[in-house]
Protein backbone atom coordinates (compact mmCIF):
# COMPACT_ATOMS: atom_id res chain seq x y z
CA UNK A 1 0.00 0.00 0.00
CA UNK A 2 1.61 3.48 -1.06
CA UNK A 3 1.87 6.35 1.52
CA UNK A 4 -1.59 8.16 -0.44
CA UNK A 5 -3.39 5.35 0.08
CA UNK A 6 -2.48 4.45 3.80
CA UNK A 7 -3.36 8.26 4.61
CA UNK A 8 -6.47 8.19 2.81
CA UNK A 9 -7.03 5.09 5.20
CA UNK A 10 -6.45 6.37 8.06
CA UNK A 11 -8.73 9.60 7.30
CA UNK A 12 -12.06 7.76 6.81
CA UNK A 13 -11.03 5.84 9.76
CA UNK A 14 -10.44 9.08 11.77
CA UNK A 15 -13.50 10.30 10.36
CA UNK A 16 -15.69 7.31 11.09
CA UNK A 17 -14.65 7.80 14.85
CA UNK A 18 -15.45 11.11 14.89
CA UNK A 19 -18.96 10.37 13.50
CA UNK A 20 -19.26 7.81 16.42
CA UNK A 21 -18.00 9.85 18.89
CA UNK A 22 -20.53 12.30 17.79
CA UNK A 23 -23.27 9.86 18.43
CA UNK A 24 -25.60 9.13 21.25
CA UNK A 25 -25.19 5.54 22.73
CA UNK A 26 -28.56 4.50 21.23
CA UNK A 27 -27.31 5.57 17.61
CA UNK A 28 -24.00 3.82 18.19
CA UNK A 29 -25.82 0.89 18.51
CA UNK A 30 -27.70 1.10 15.78
CA UNK A 31 -25.33 1.80 13.59
CA UNK A 32 -22.76 -1.24 14.76
CA UNK A 33 -26.62 -3.64 14.60
CA UNK A 34 -26.41 -2.01 10.76
CA UNK A 35 -22.93 -2.83 10.10
CA UNK A 36 -22.95 -6.76 11.51
CA UNK A 37 -25.96 -7.41 9.48
CA UNK A 38 -26.00 -8.81 6.13
CA UNK A 39 -28.98 -8.59 3.76
CA UNK A 40 -28.70 -9.84 0.17
CA UNK A 41 -29.64 -12.63 -1.99
CA UNK A 42 -26.89 -15.18 -2.24
CA UNK A 43 -24.71 -15.42 0.88
CA UNK A 44 -22.70 -18.67 1.51
CA UNK A 45 -21.19 -19.37 4.64
CA UNK A 46 -18.35 -22.04 5.52
CA UNK A 47 -17.48 -23.47 8.99
CA UNK A 48 -13.99 -24.68 9.09
CA UNK A 49 -12.07 -27.10 11.54
CA UNK A 50 -8.76 -26.16 10.91
CA UNK A 51 -8.01 -25.56 7.26
CA UNK A 52 -11.07 -27.64 5.95
CA UNK A 53 -14.39 -26.55 4.91
CA UNK A 54 -16.94 -29.37 7.47
CA UNK A 55 -20.11 -27.26 6.52
CA UNK A 56 -21.41 -25.29 4.15
CA UNK A 57 -25.00 -23.35 4.14
CA UNK A 58 -26.05 -21.91 0.29
CA UNK A 59 -28.64 -19.00 -0.79
CA UNK A 60 -27.98 -17.64 2.56
CA UNK A 61 -30.45 -13.98 2.82
CA UNK A 62 -29.36 -12.64 5.74
CA UNK A 63 -26.91 -13.05 8.63
CA UNK A 64 -27.75 -11.31 11.75
CA UNK A 65 -26.28 -10.75 14.86
CA UNK A 66 -28.54 -11.78 17.79
CA UNK A 67 -29.59 -9.65 20.33
CA UNK A 68 -30.73 -9.87 24.02
CA UNK A 69 -33.94 -9.46 24.32
CA UNK A 70 -34.20 -7.51 27.33
CA UNK A 71 -30.85 -5.11 26.79
CA UNK A 72 -31.19 -5.02 23.07
CA UNK A 73 -27.00 -5.91 23.54
CA UNK A 74 -25.57 -7.76 20.42
CA UNK A 75 -24.84 -11.81 21.55
CA UNK A 76 -21.80 -13.94 21.01
CA UNK A 77 -23.38 -15.65 18.17
CA UNK A 78 -24.78 -14.66 14.69
CA UNK A 79 -27.80 -16.56 12.76
CA UNK A 80 -29.82 -17.64 9.49
CA UNK A 81 -31.40 -19.41 7.14
CA UNK A 82 -29.39 -21.09 4.15
CA UNK A 83 -29.50 -24.74 2.46
CA UNK A 84 -27.18 -27.11 4.34
CA UNK A 85 -25.07 -28.17 1.68
CA UNK A 86 -24.40 -31.33 2.56
CA UNK A 87 -21.81 -33.12 0.54
CA UNK A 88 -19.77 -29.79 0.25
CA UNK A 89 -19.76 -29.41 -3.49
CA UNK A 90 -21.23 -25.80 -3.21
CA UNK A 91 -24.51 -26.69 -4.84
CA UNK A 92 -27.88 -26.59 -3.56
CA UNK A 93 -28.83 -30.23 -4.59
CA UNK A 94 -32.24 -32.31 -4.53
CA UNK A 95 -32.97 -33.46 -1.18
CA UNK A 96 -30.20 -30.81 0.61
CA UNK A 97 -32.78 -28.93 2.72
CA UNK A 98 -33.13 -25.03 4.23
CA UNK A 99 -31.96 -25.03 7.86
CA UNK A 100 -31.76 -22.60 10.86
CA UNK A 101 -27.98 -22.35 12.14
CA UNK A 102 -26.28 -19.88 14.18
CA UNK A 103 -22.37 -19.40 14.73
CA UNK A 104 -20.37 -17.95 17.36
CA UNK A 105 -17.79 -15.57 17.78
CA UNK A 106 -15.40 -18.81 18.78
CA UNK A 107 -16.50 -20.32 15.18
CA UNK A 108 -14.11 -20.32 12.21
CA UNK A 109 -16.22 -19.41 9.56
CA UNK A 110 -16.05 -17.46 6.63
CA UNK A 111 -19.51 -15.41 4.41
CA UNK A 112 -19.37 -14.61 1.13
CA UNK A 113 -21.76 -13.94 -1.63
CA UNK A 114 -21.64 -16.38 -4.08
CA UNK A 115 -20.21 -15.81 -7.24
CA UNK A 116 -22.23 -17.92 -9.02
Amino acid sequence: MNNYALKATALVAAAALTLLAGCTQEKQNQIKREIQNWTGTNGVLEVFAGEKVVKRFLKIDKLSTALGTDDQKARAYRFGYGILDENLNGVADDGEKRVYFEVSDFTQYVFFESPR
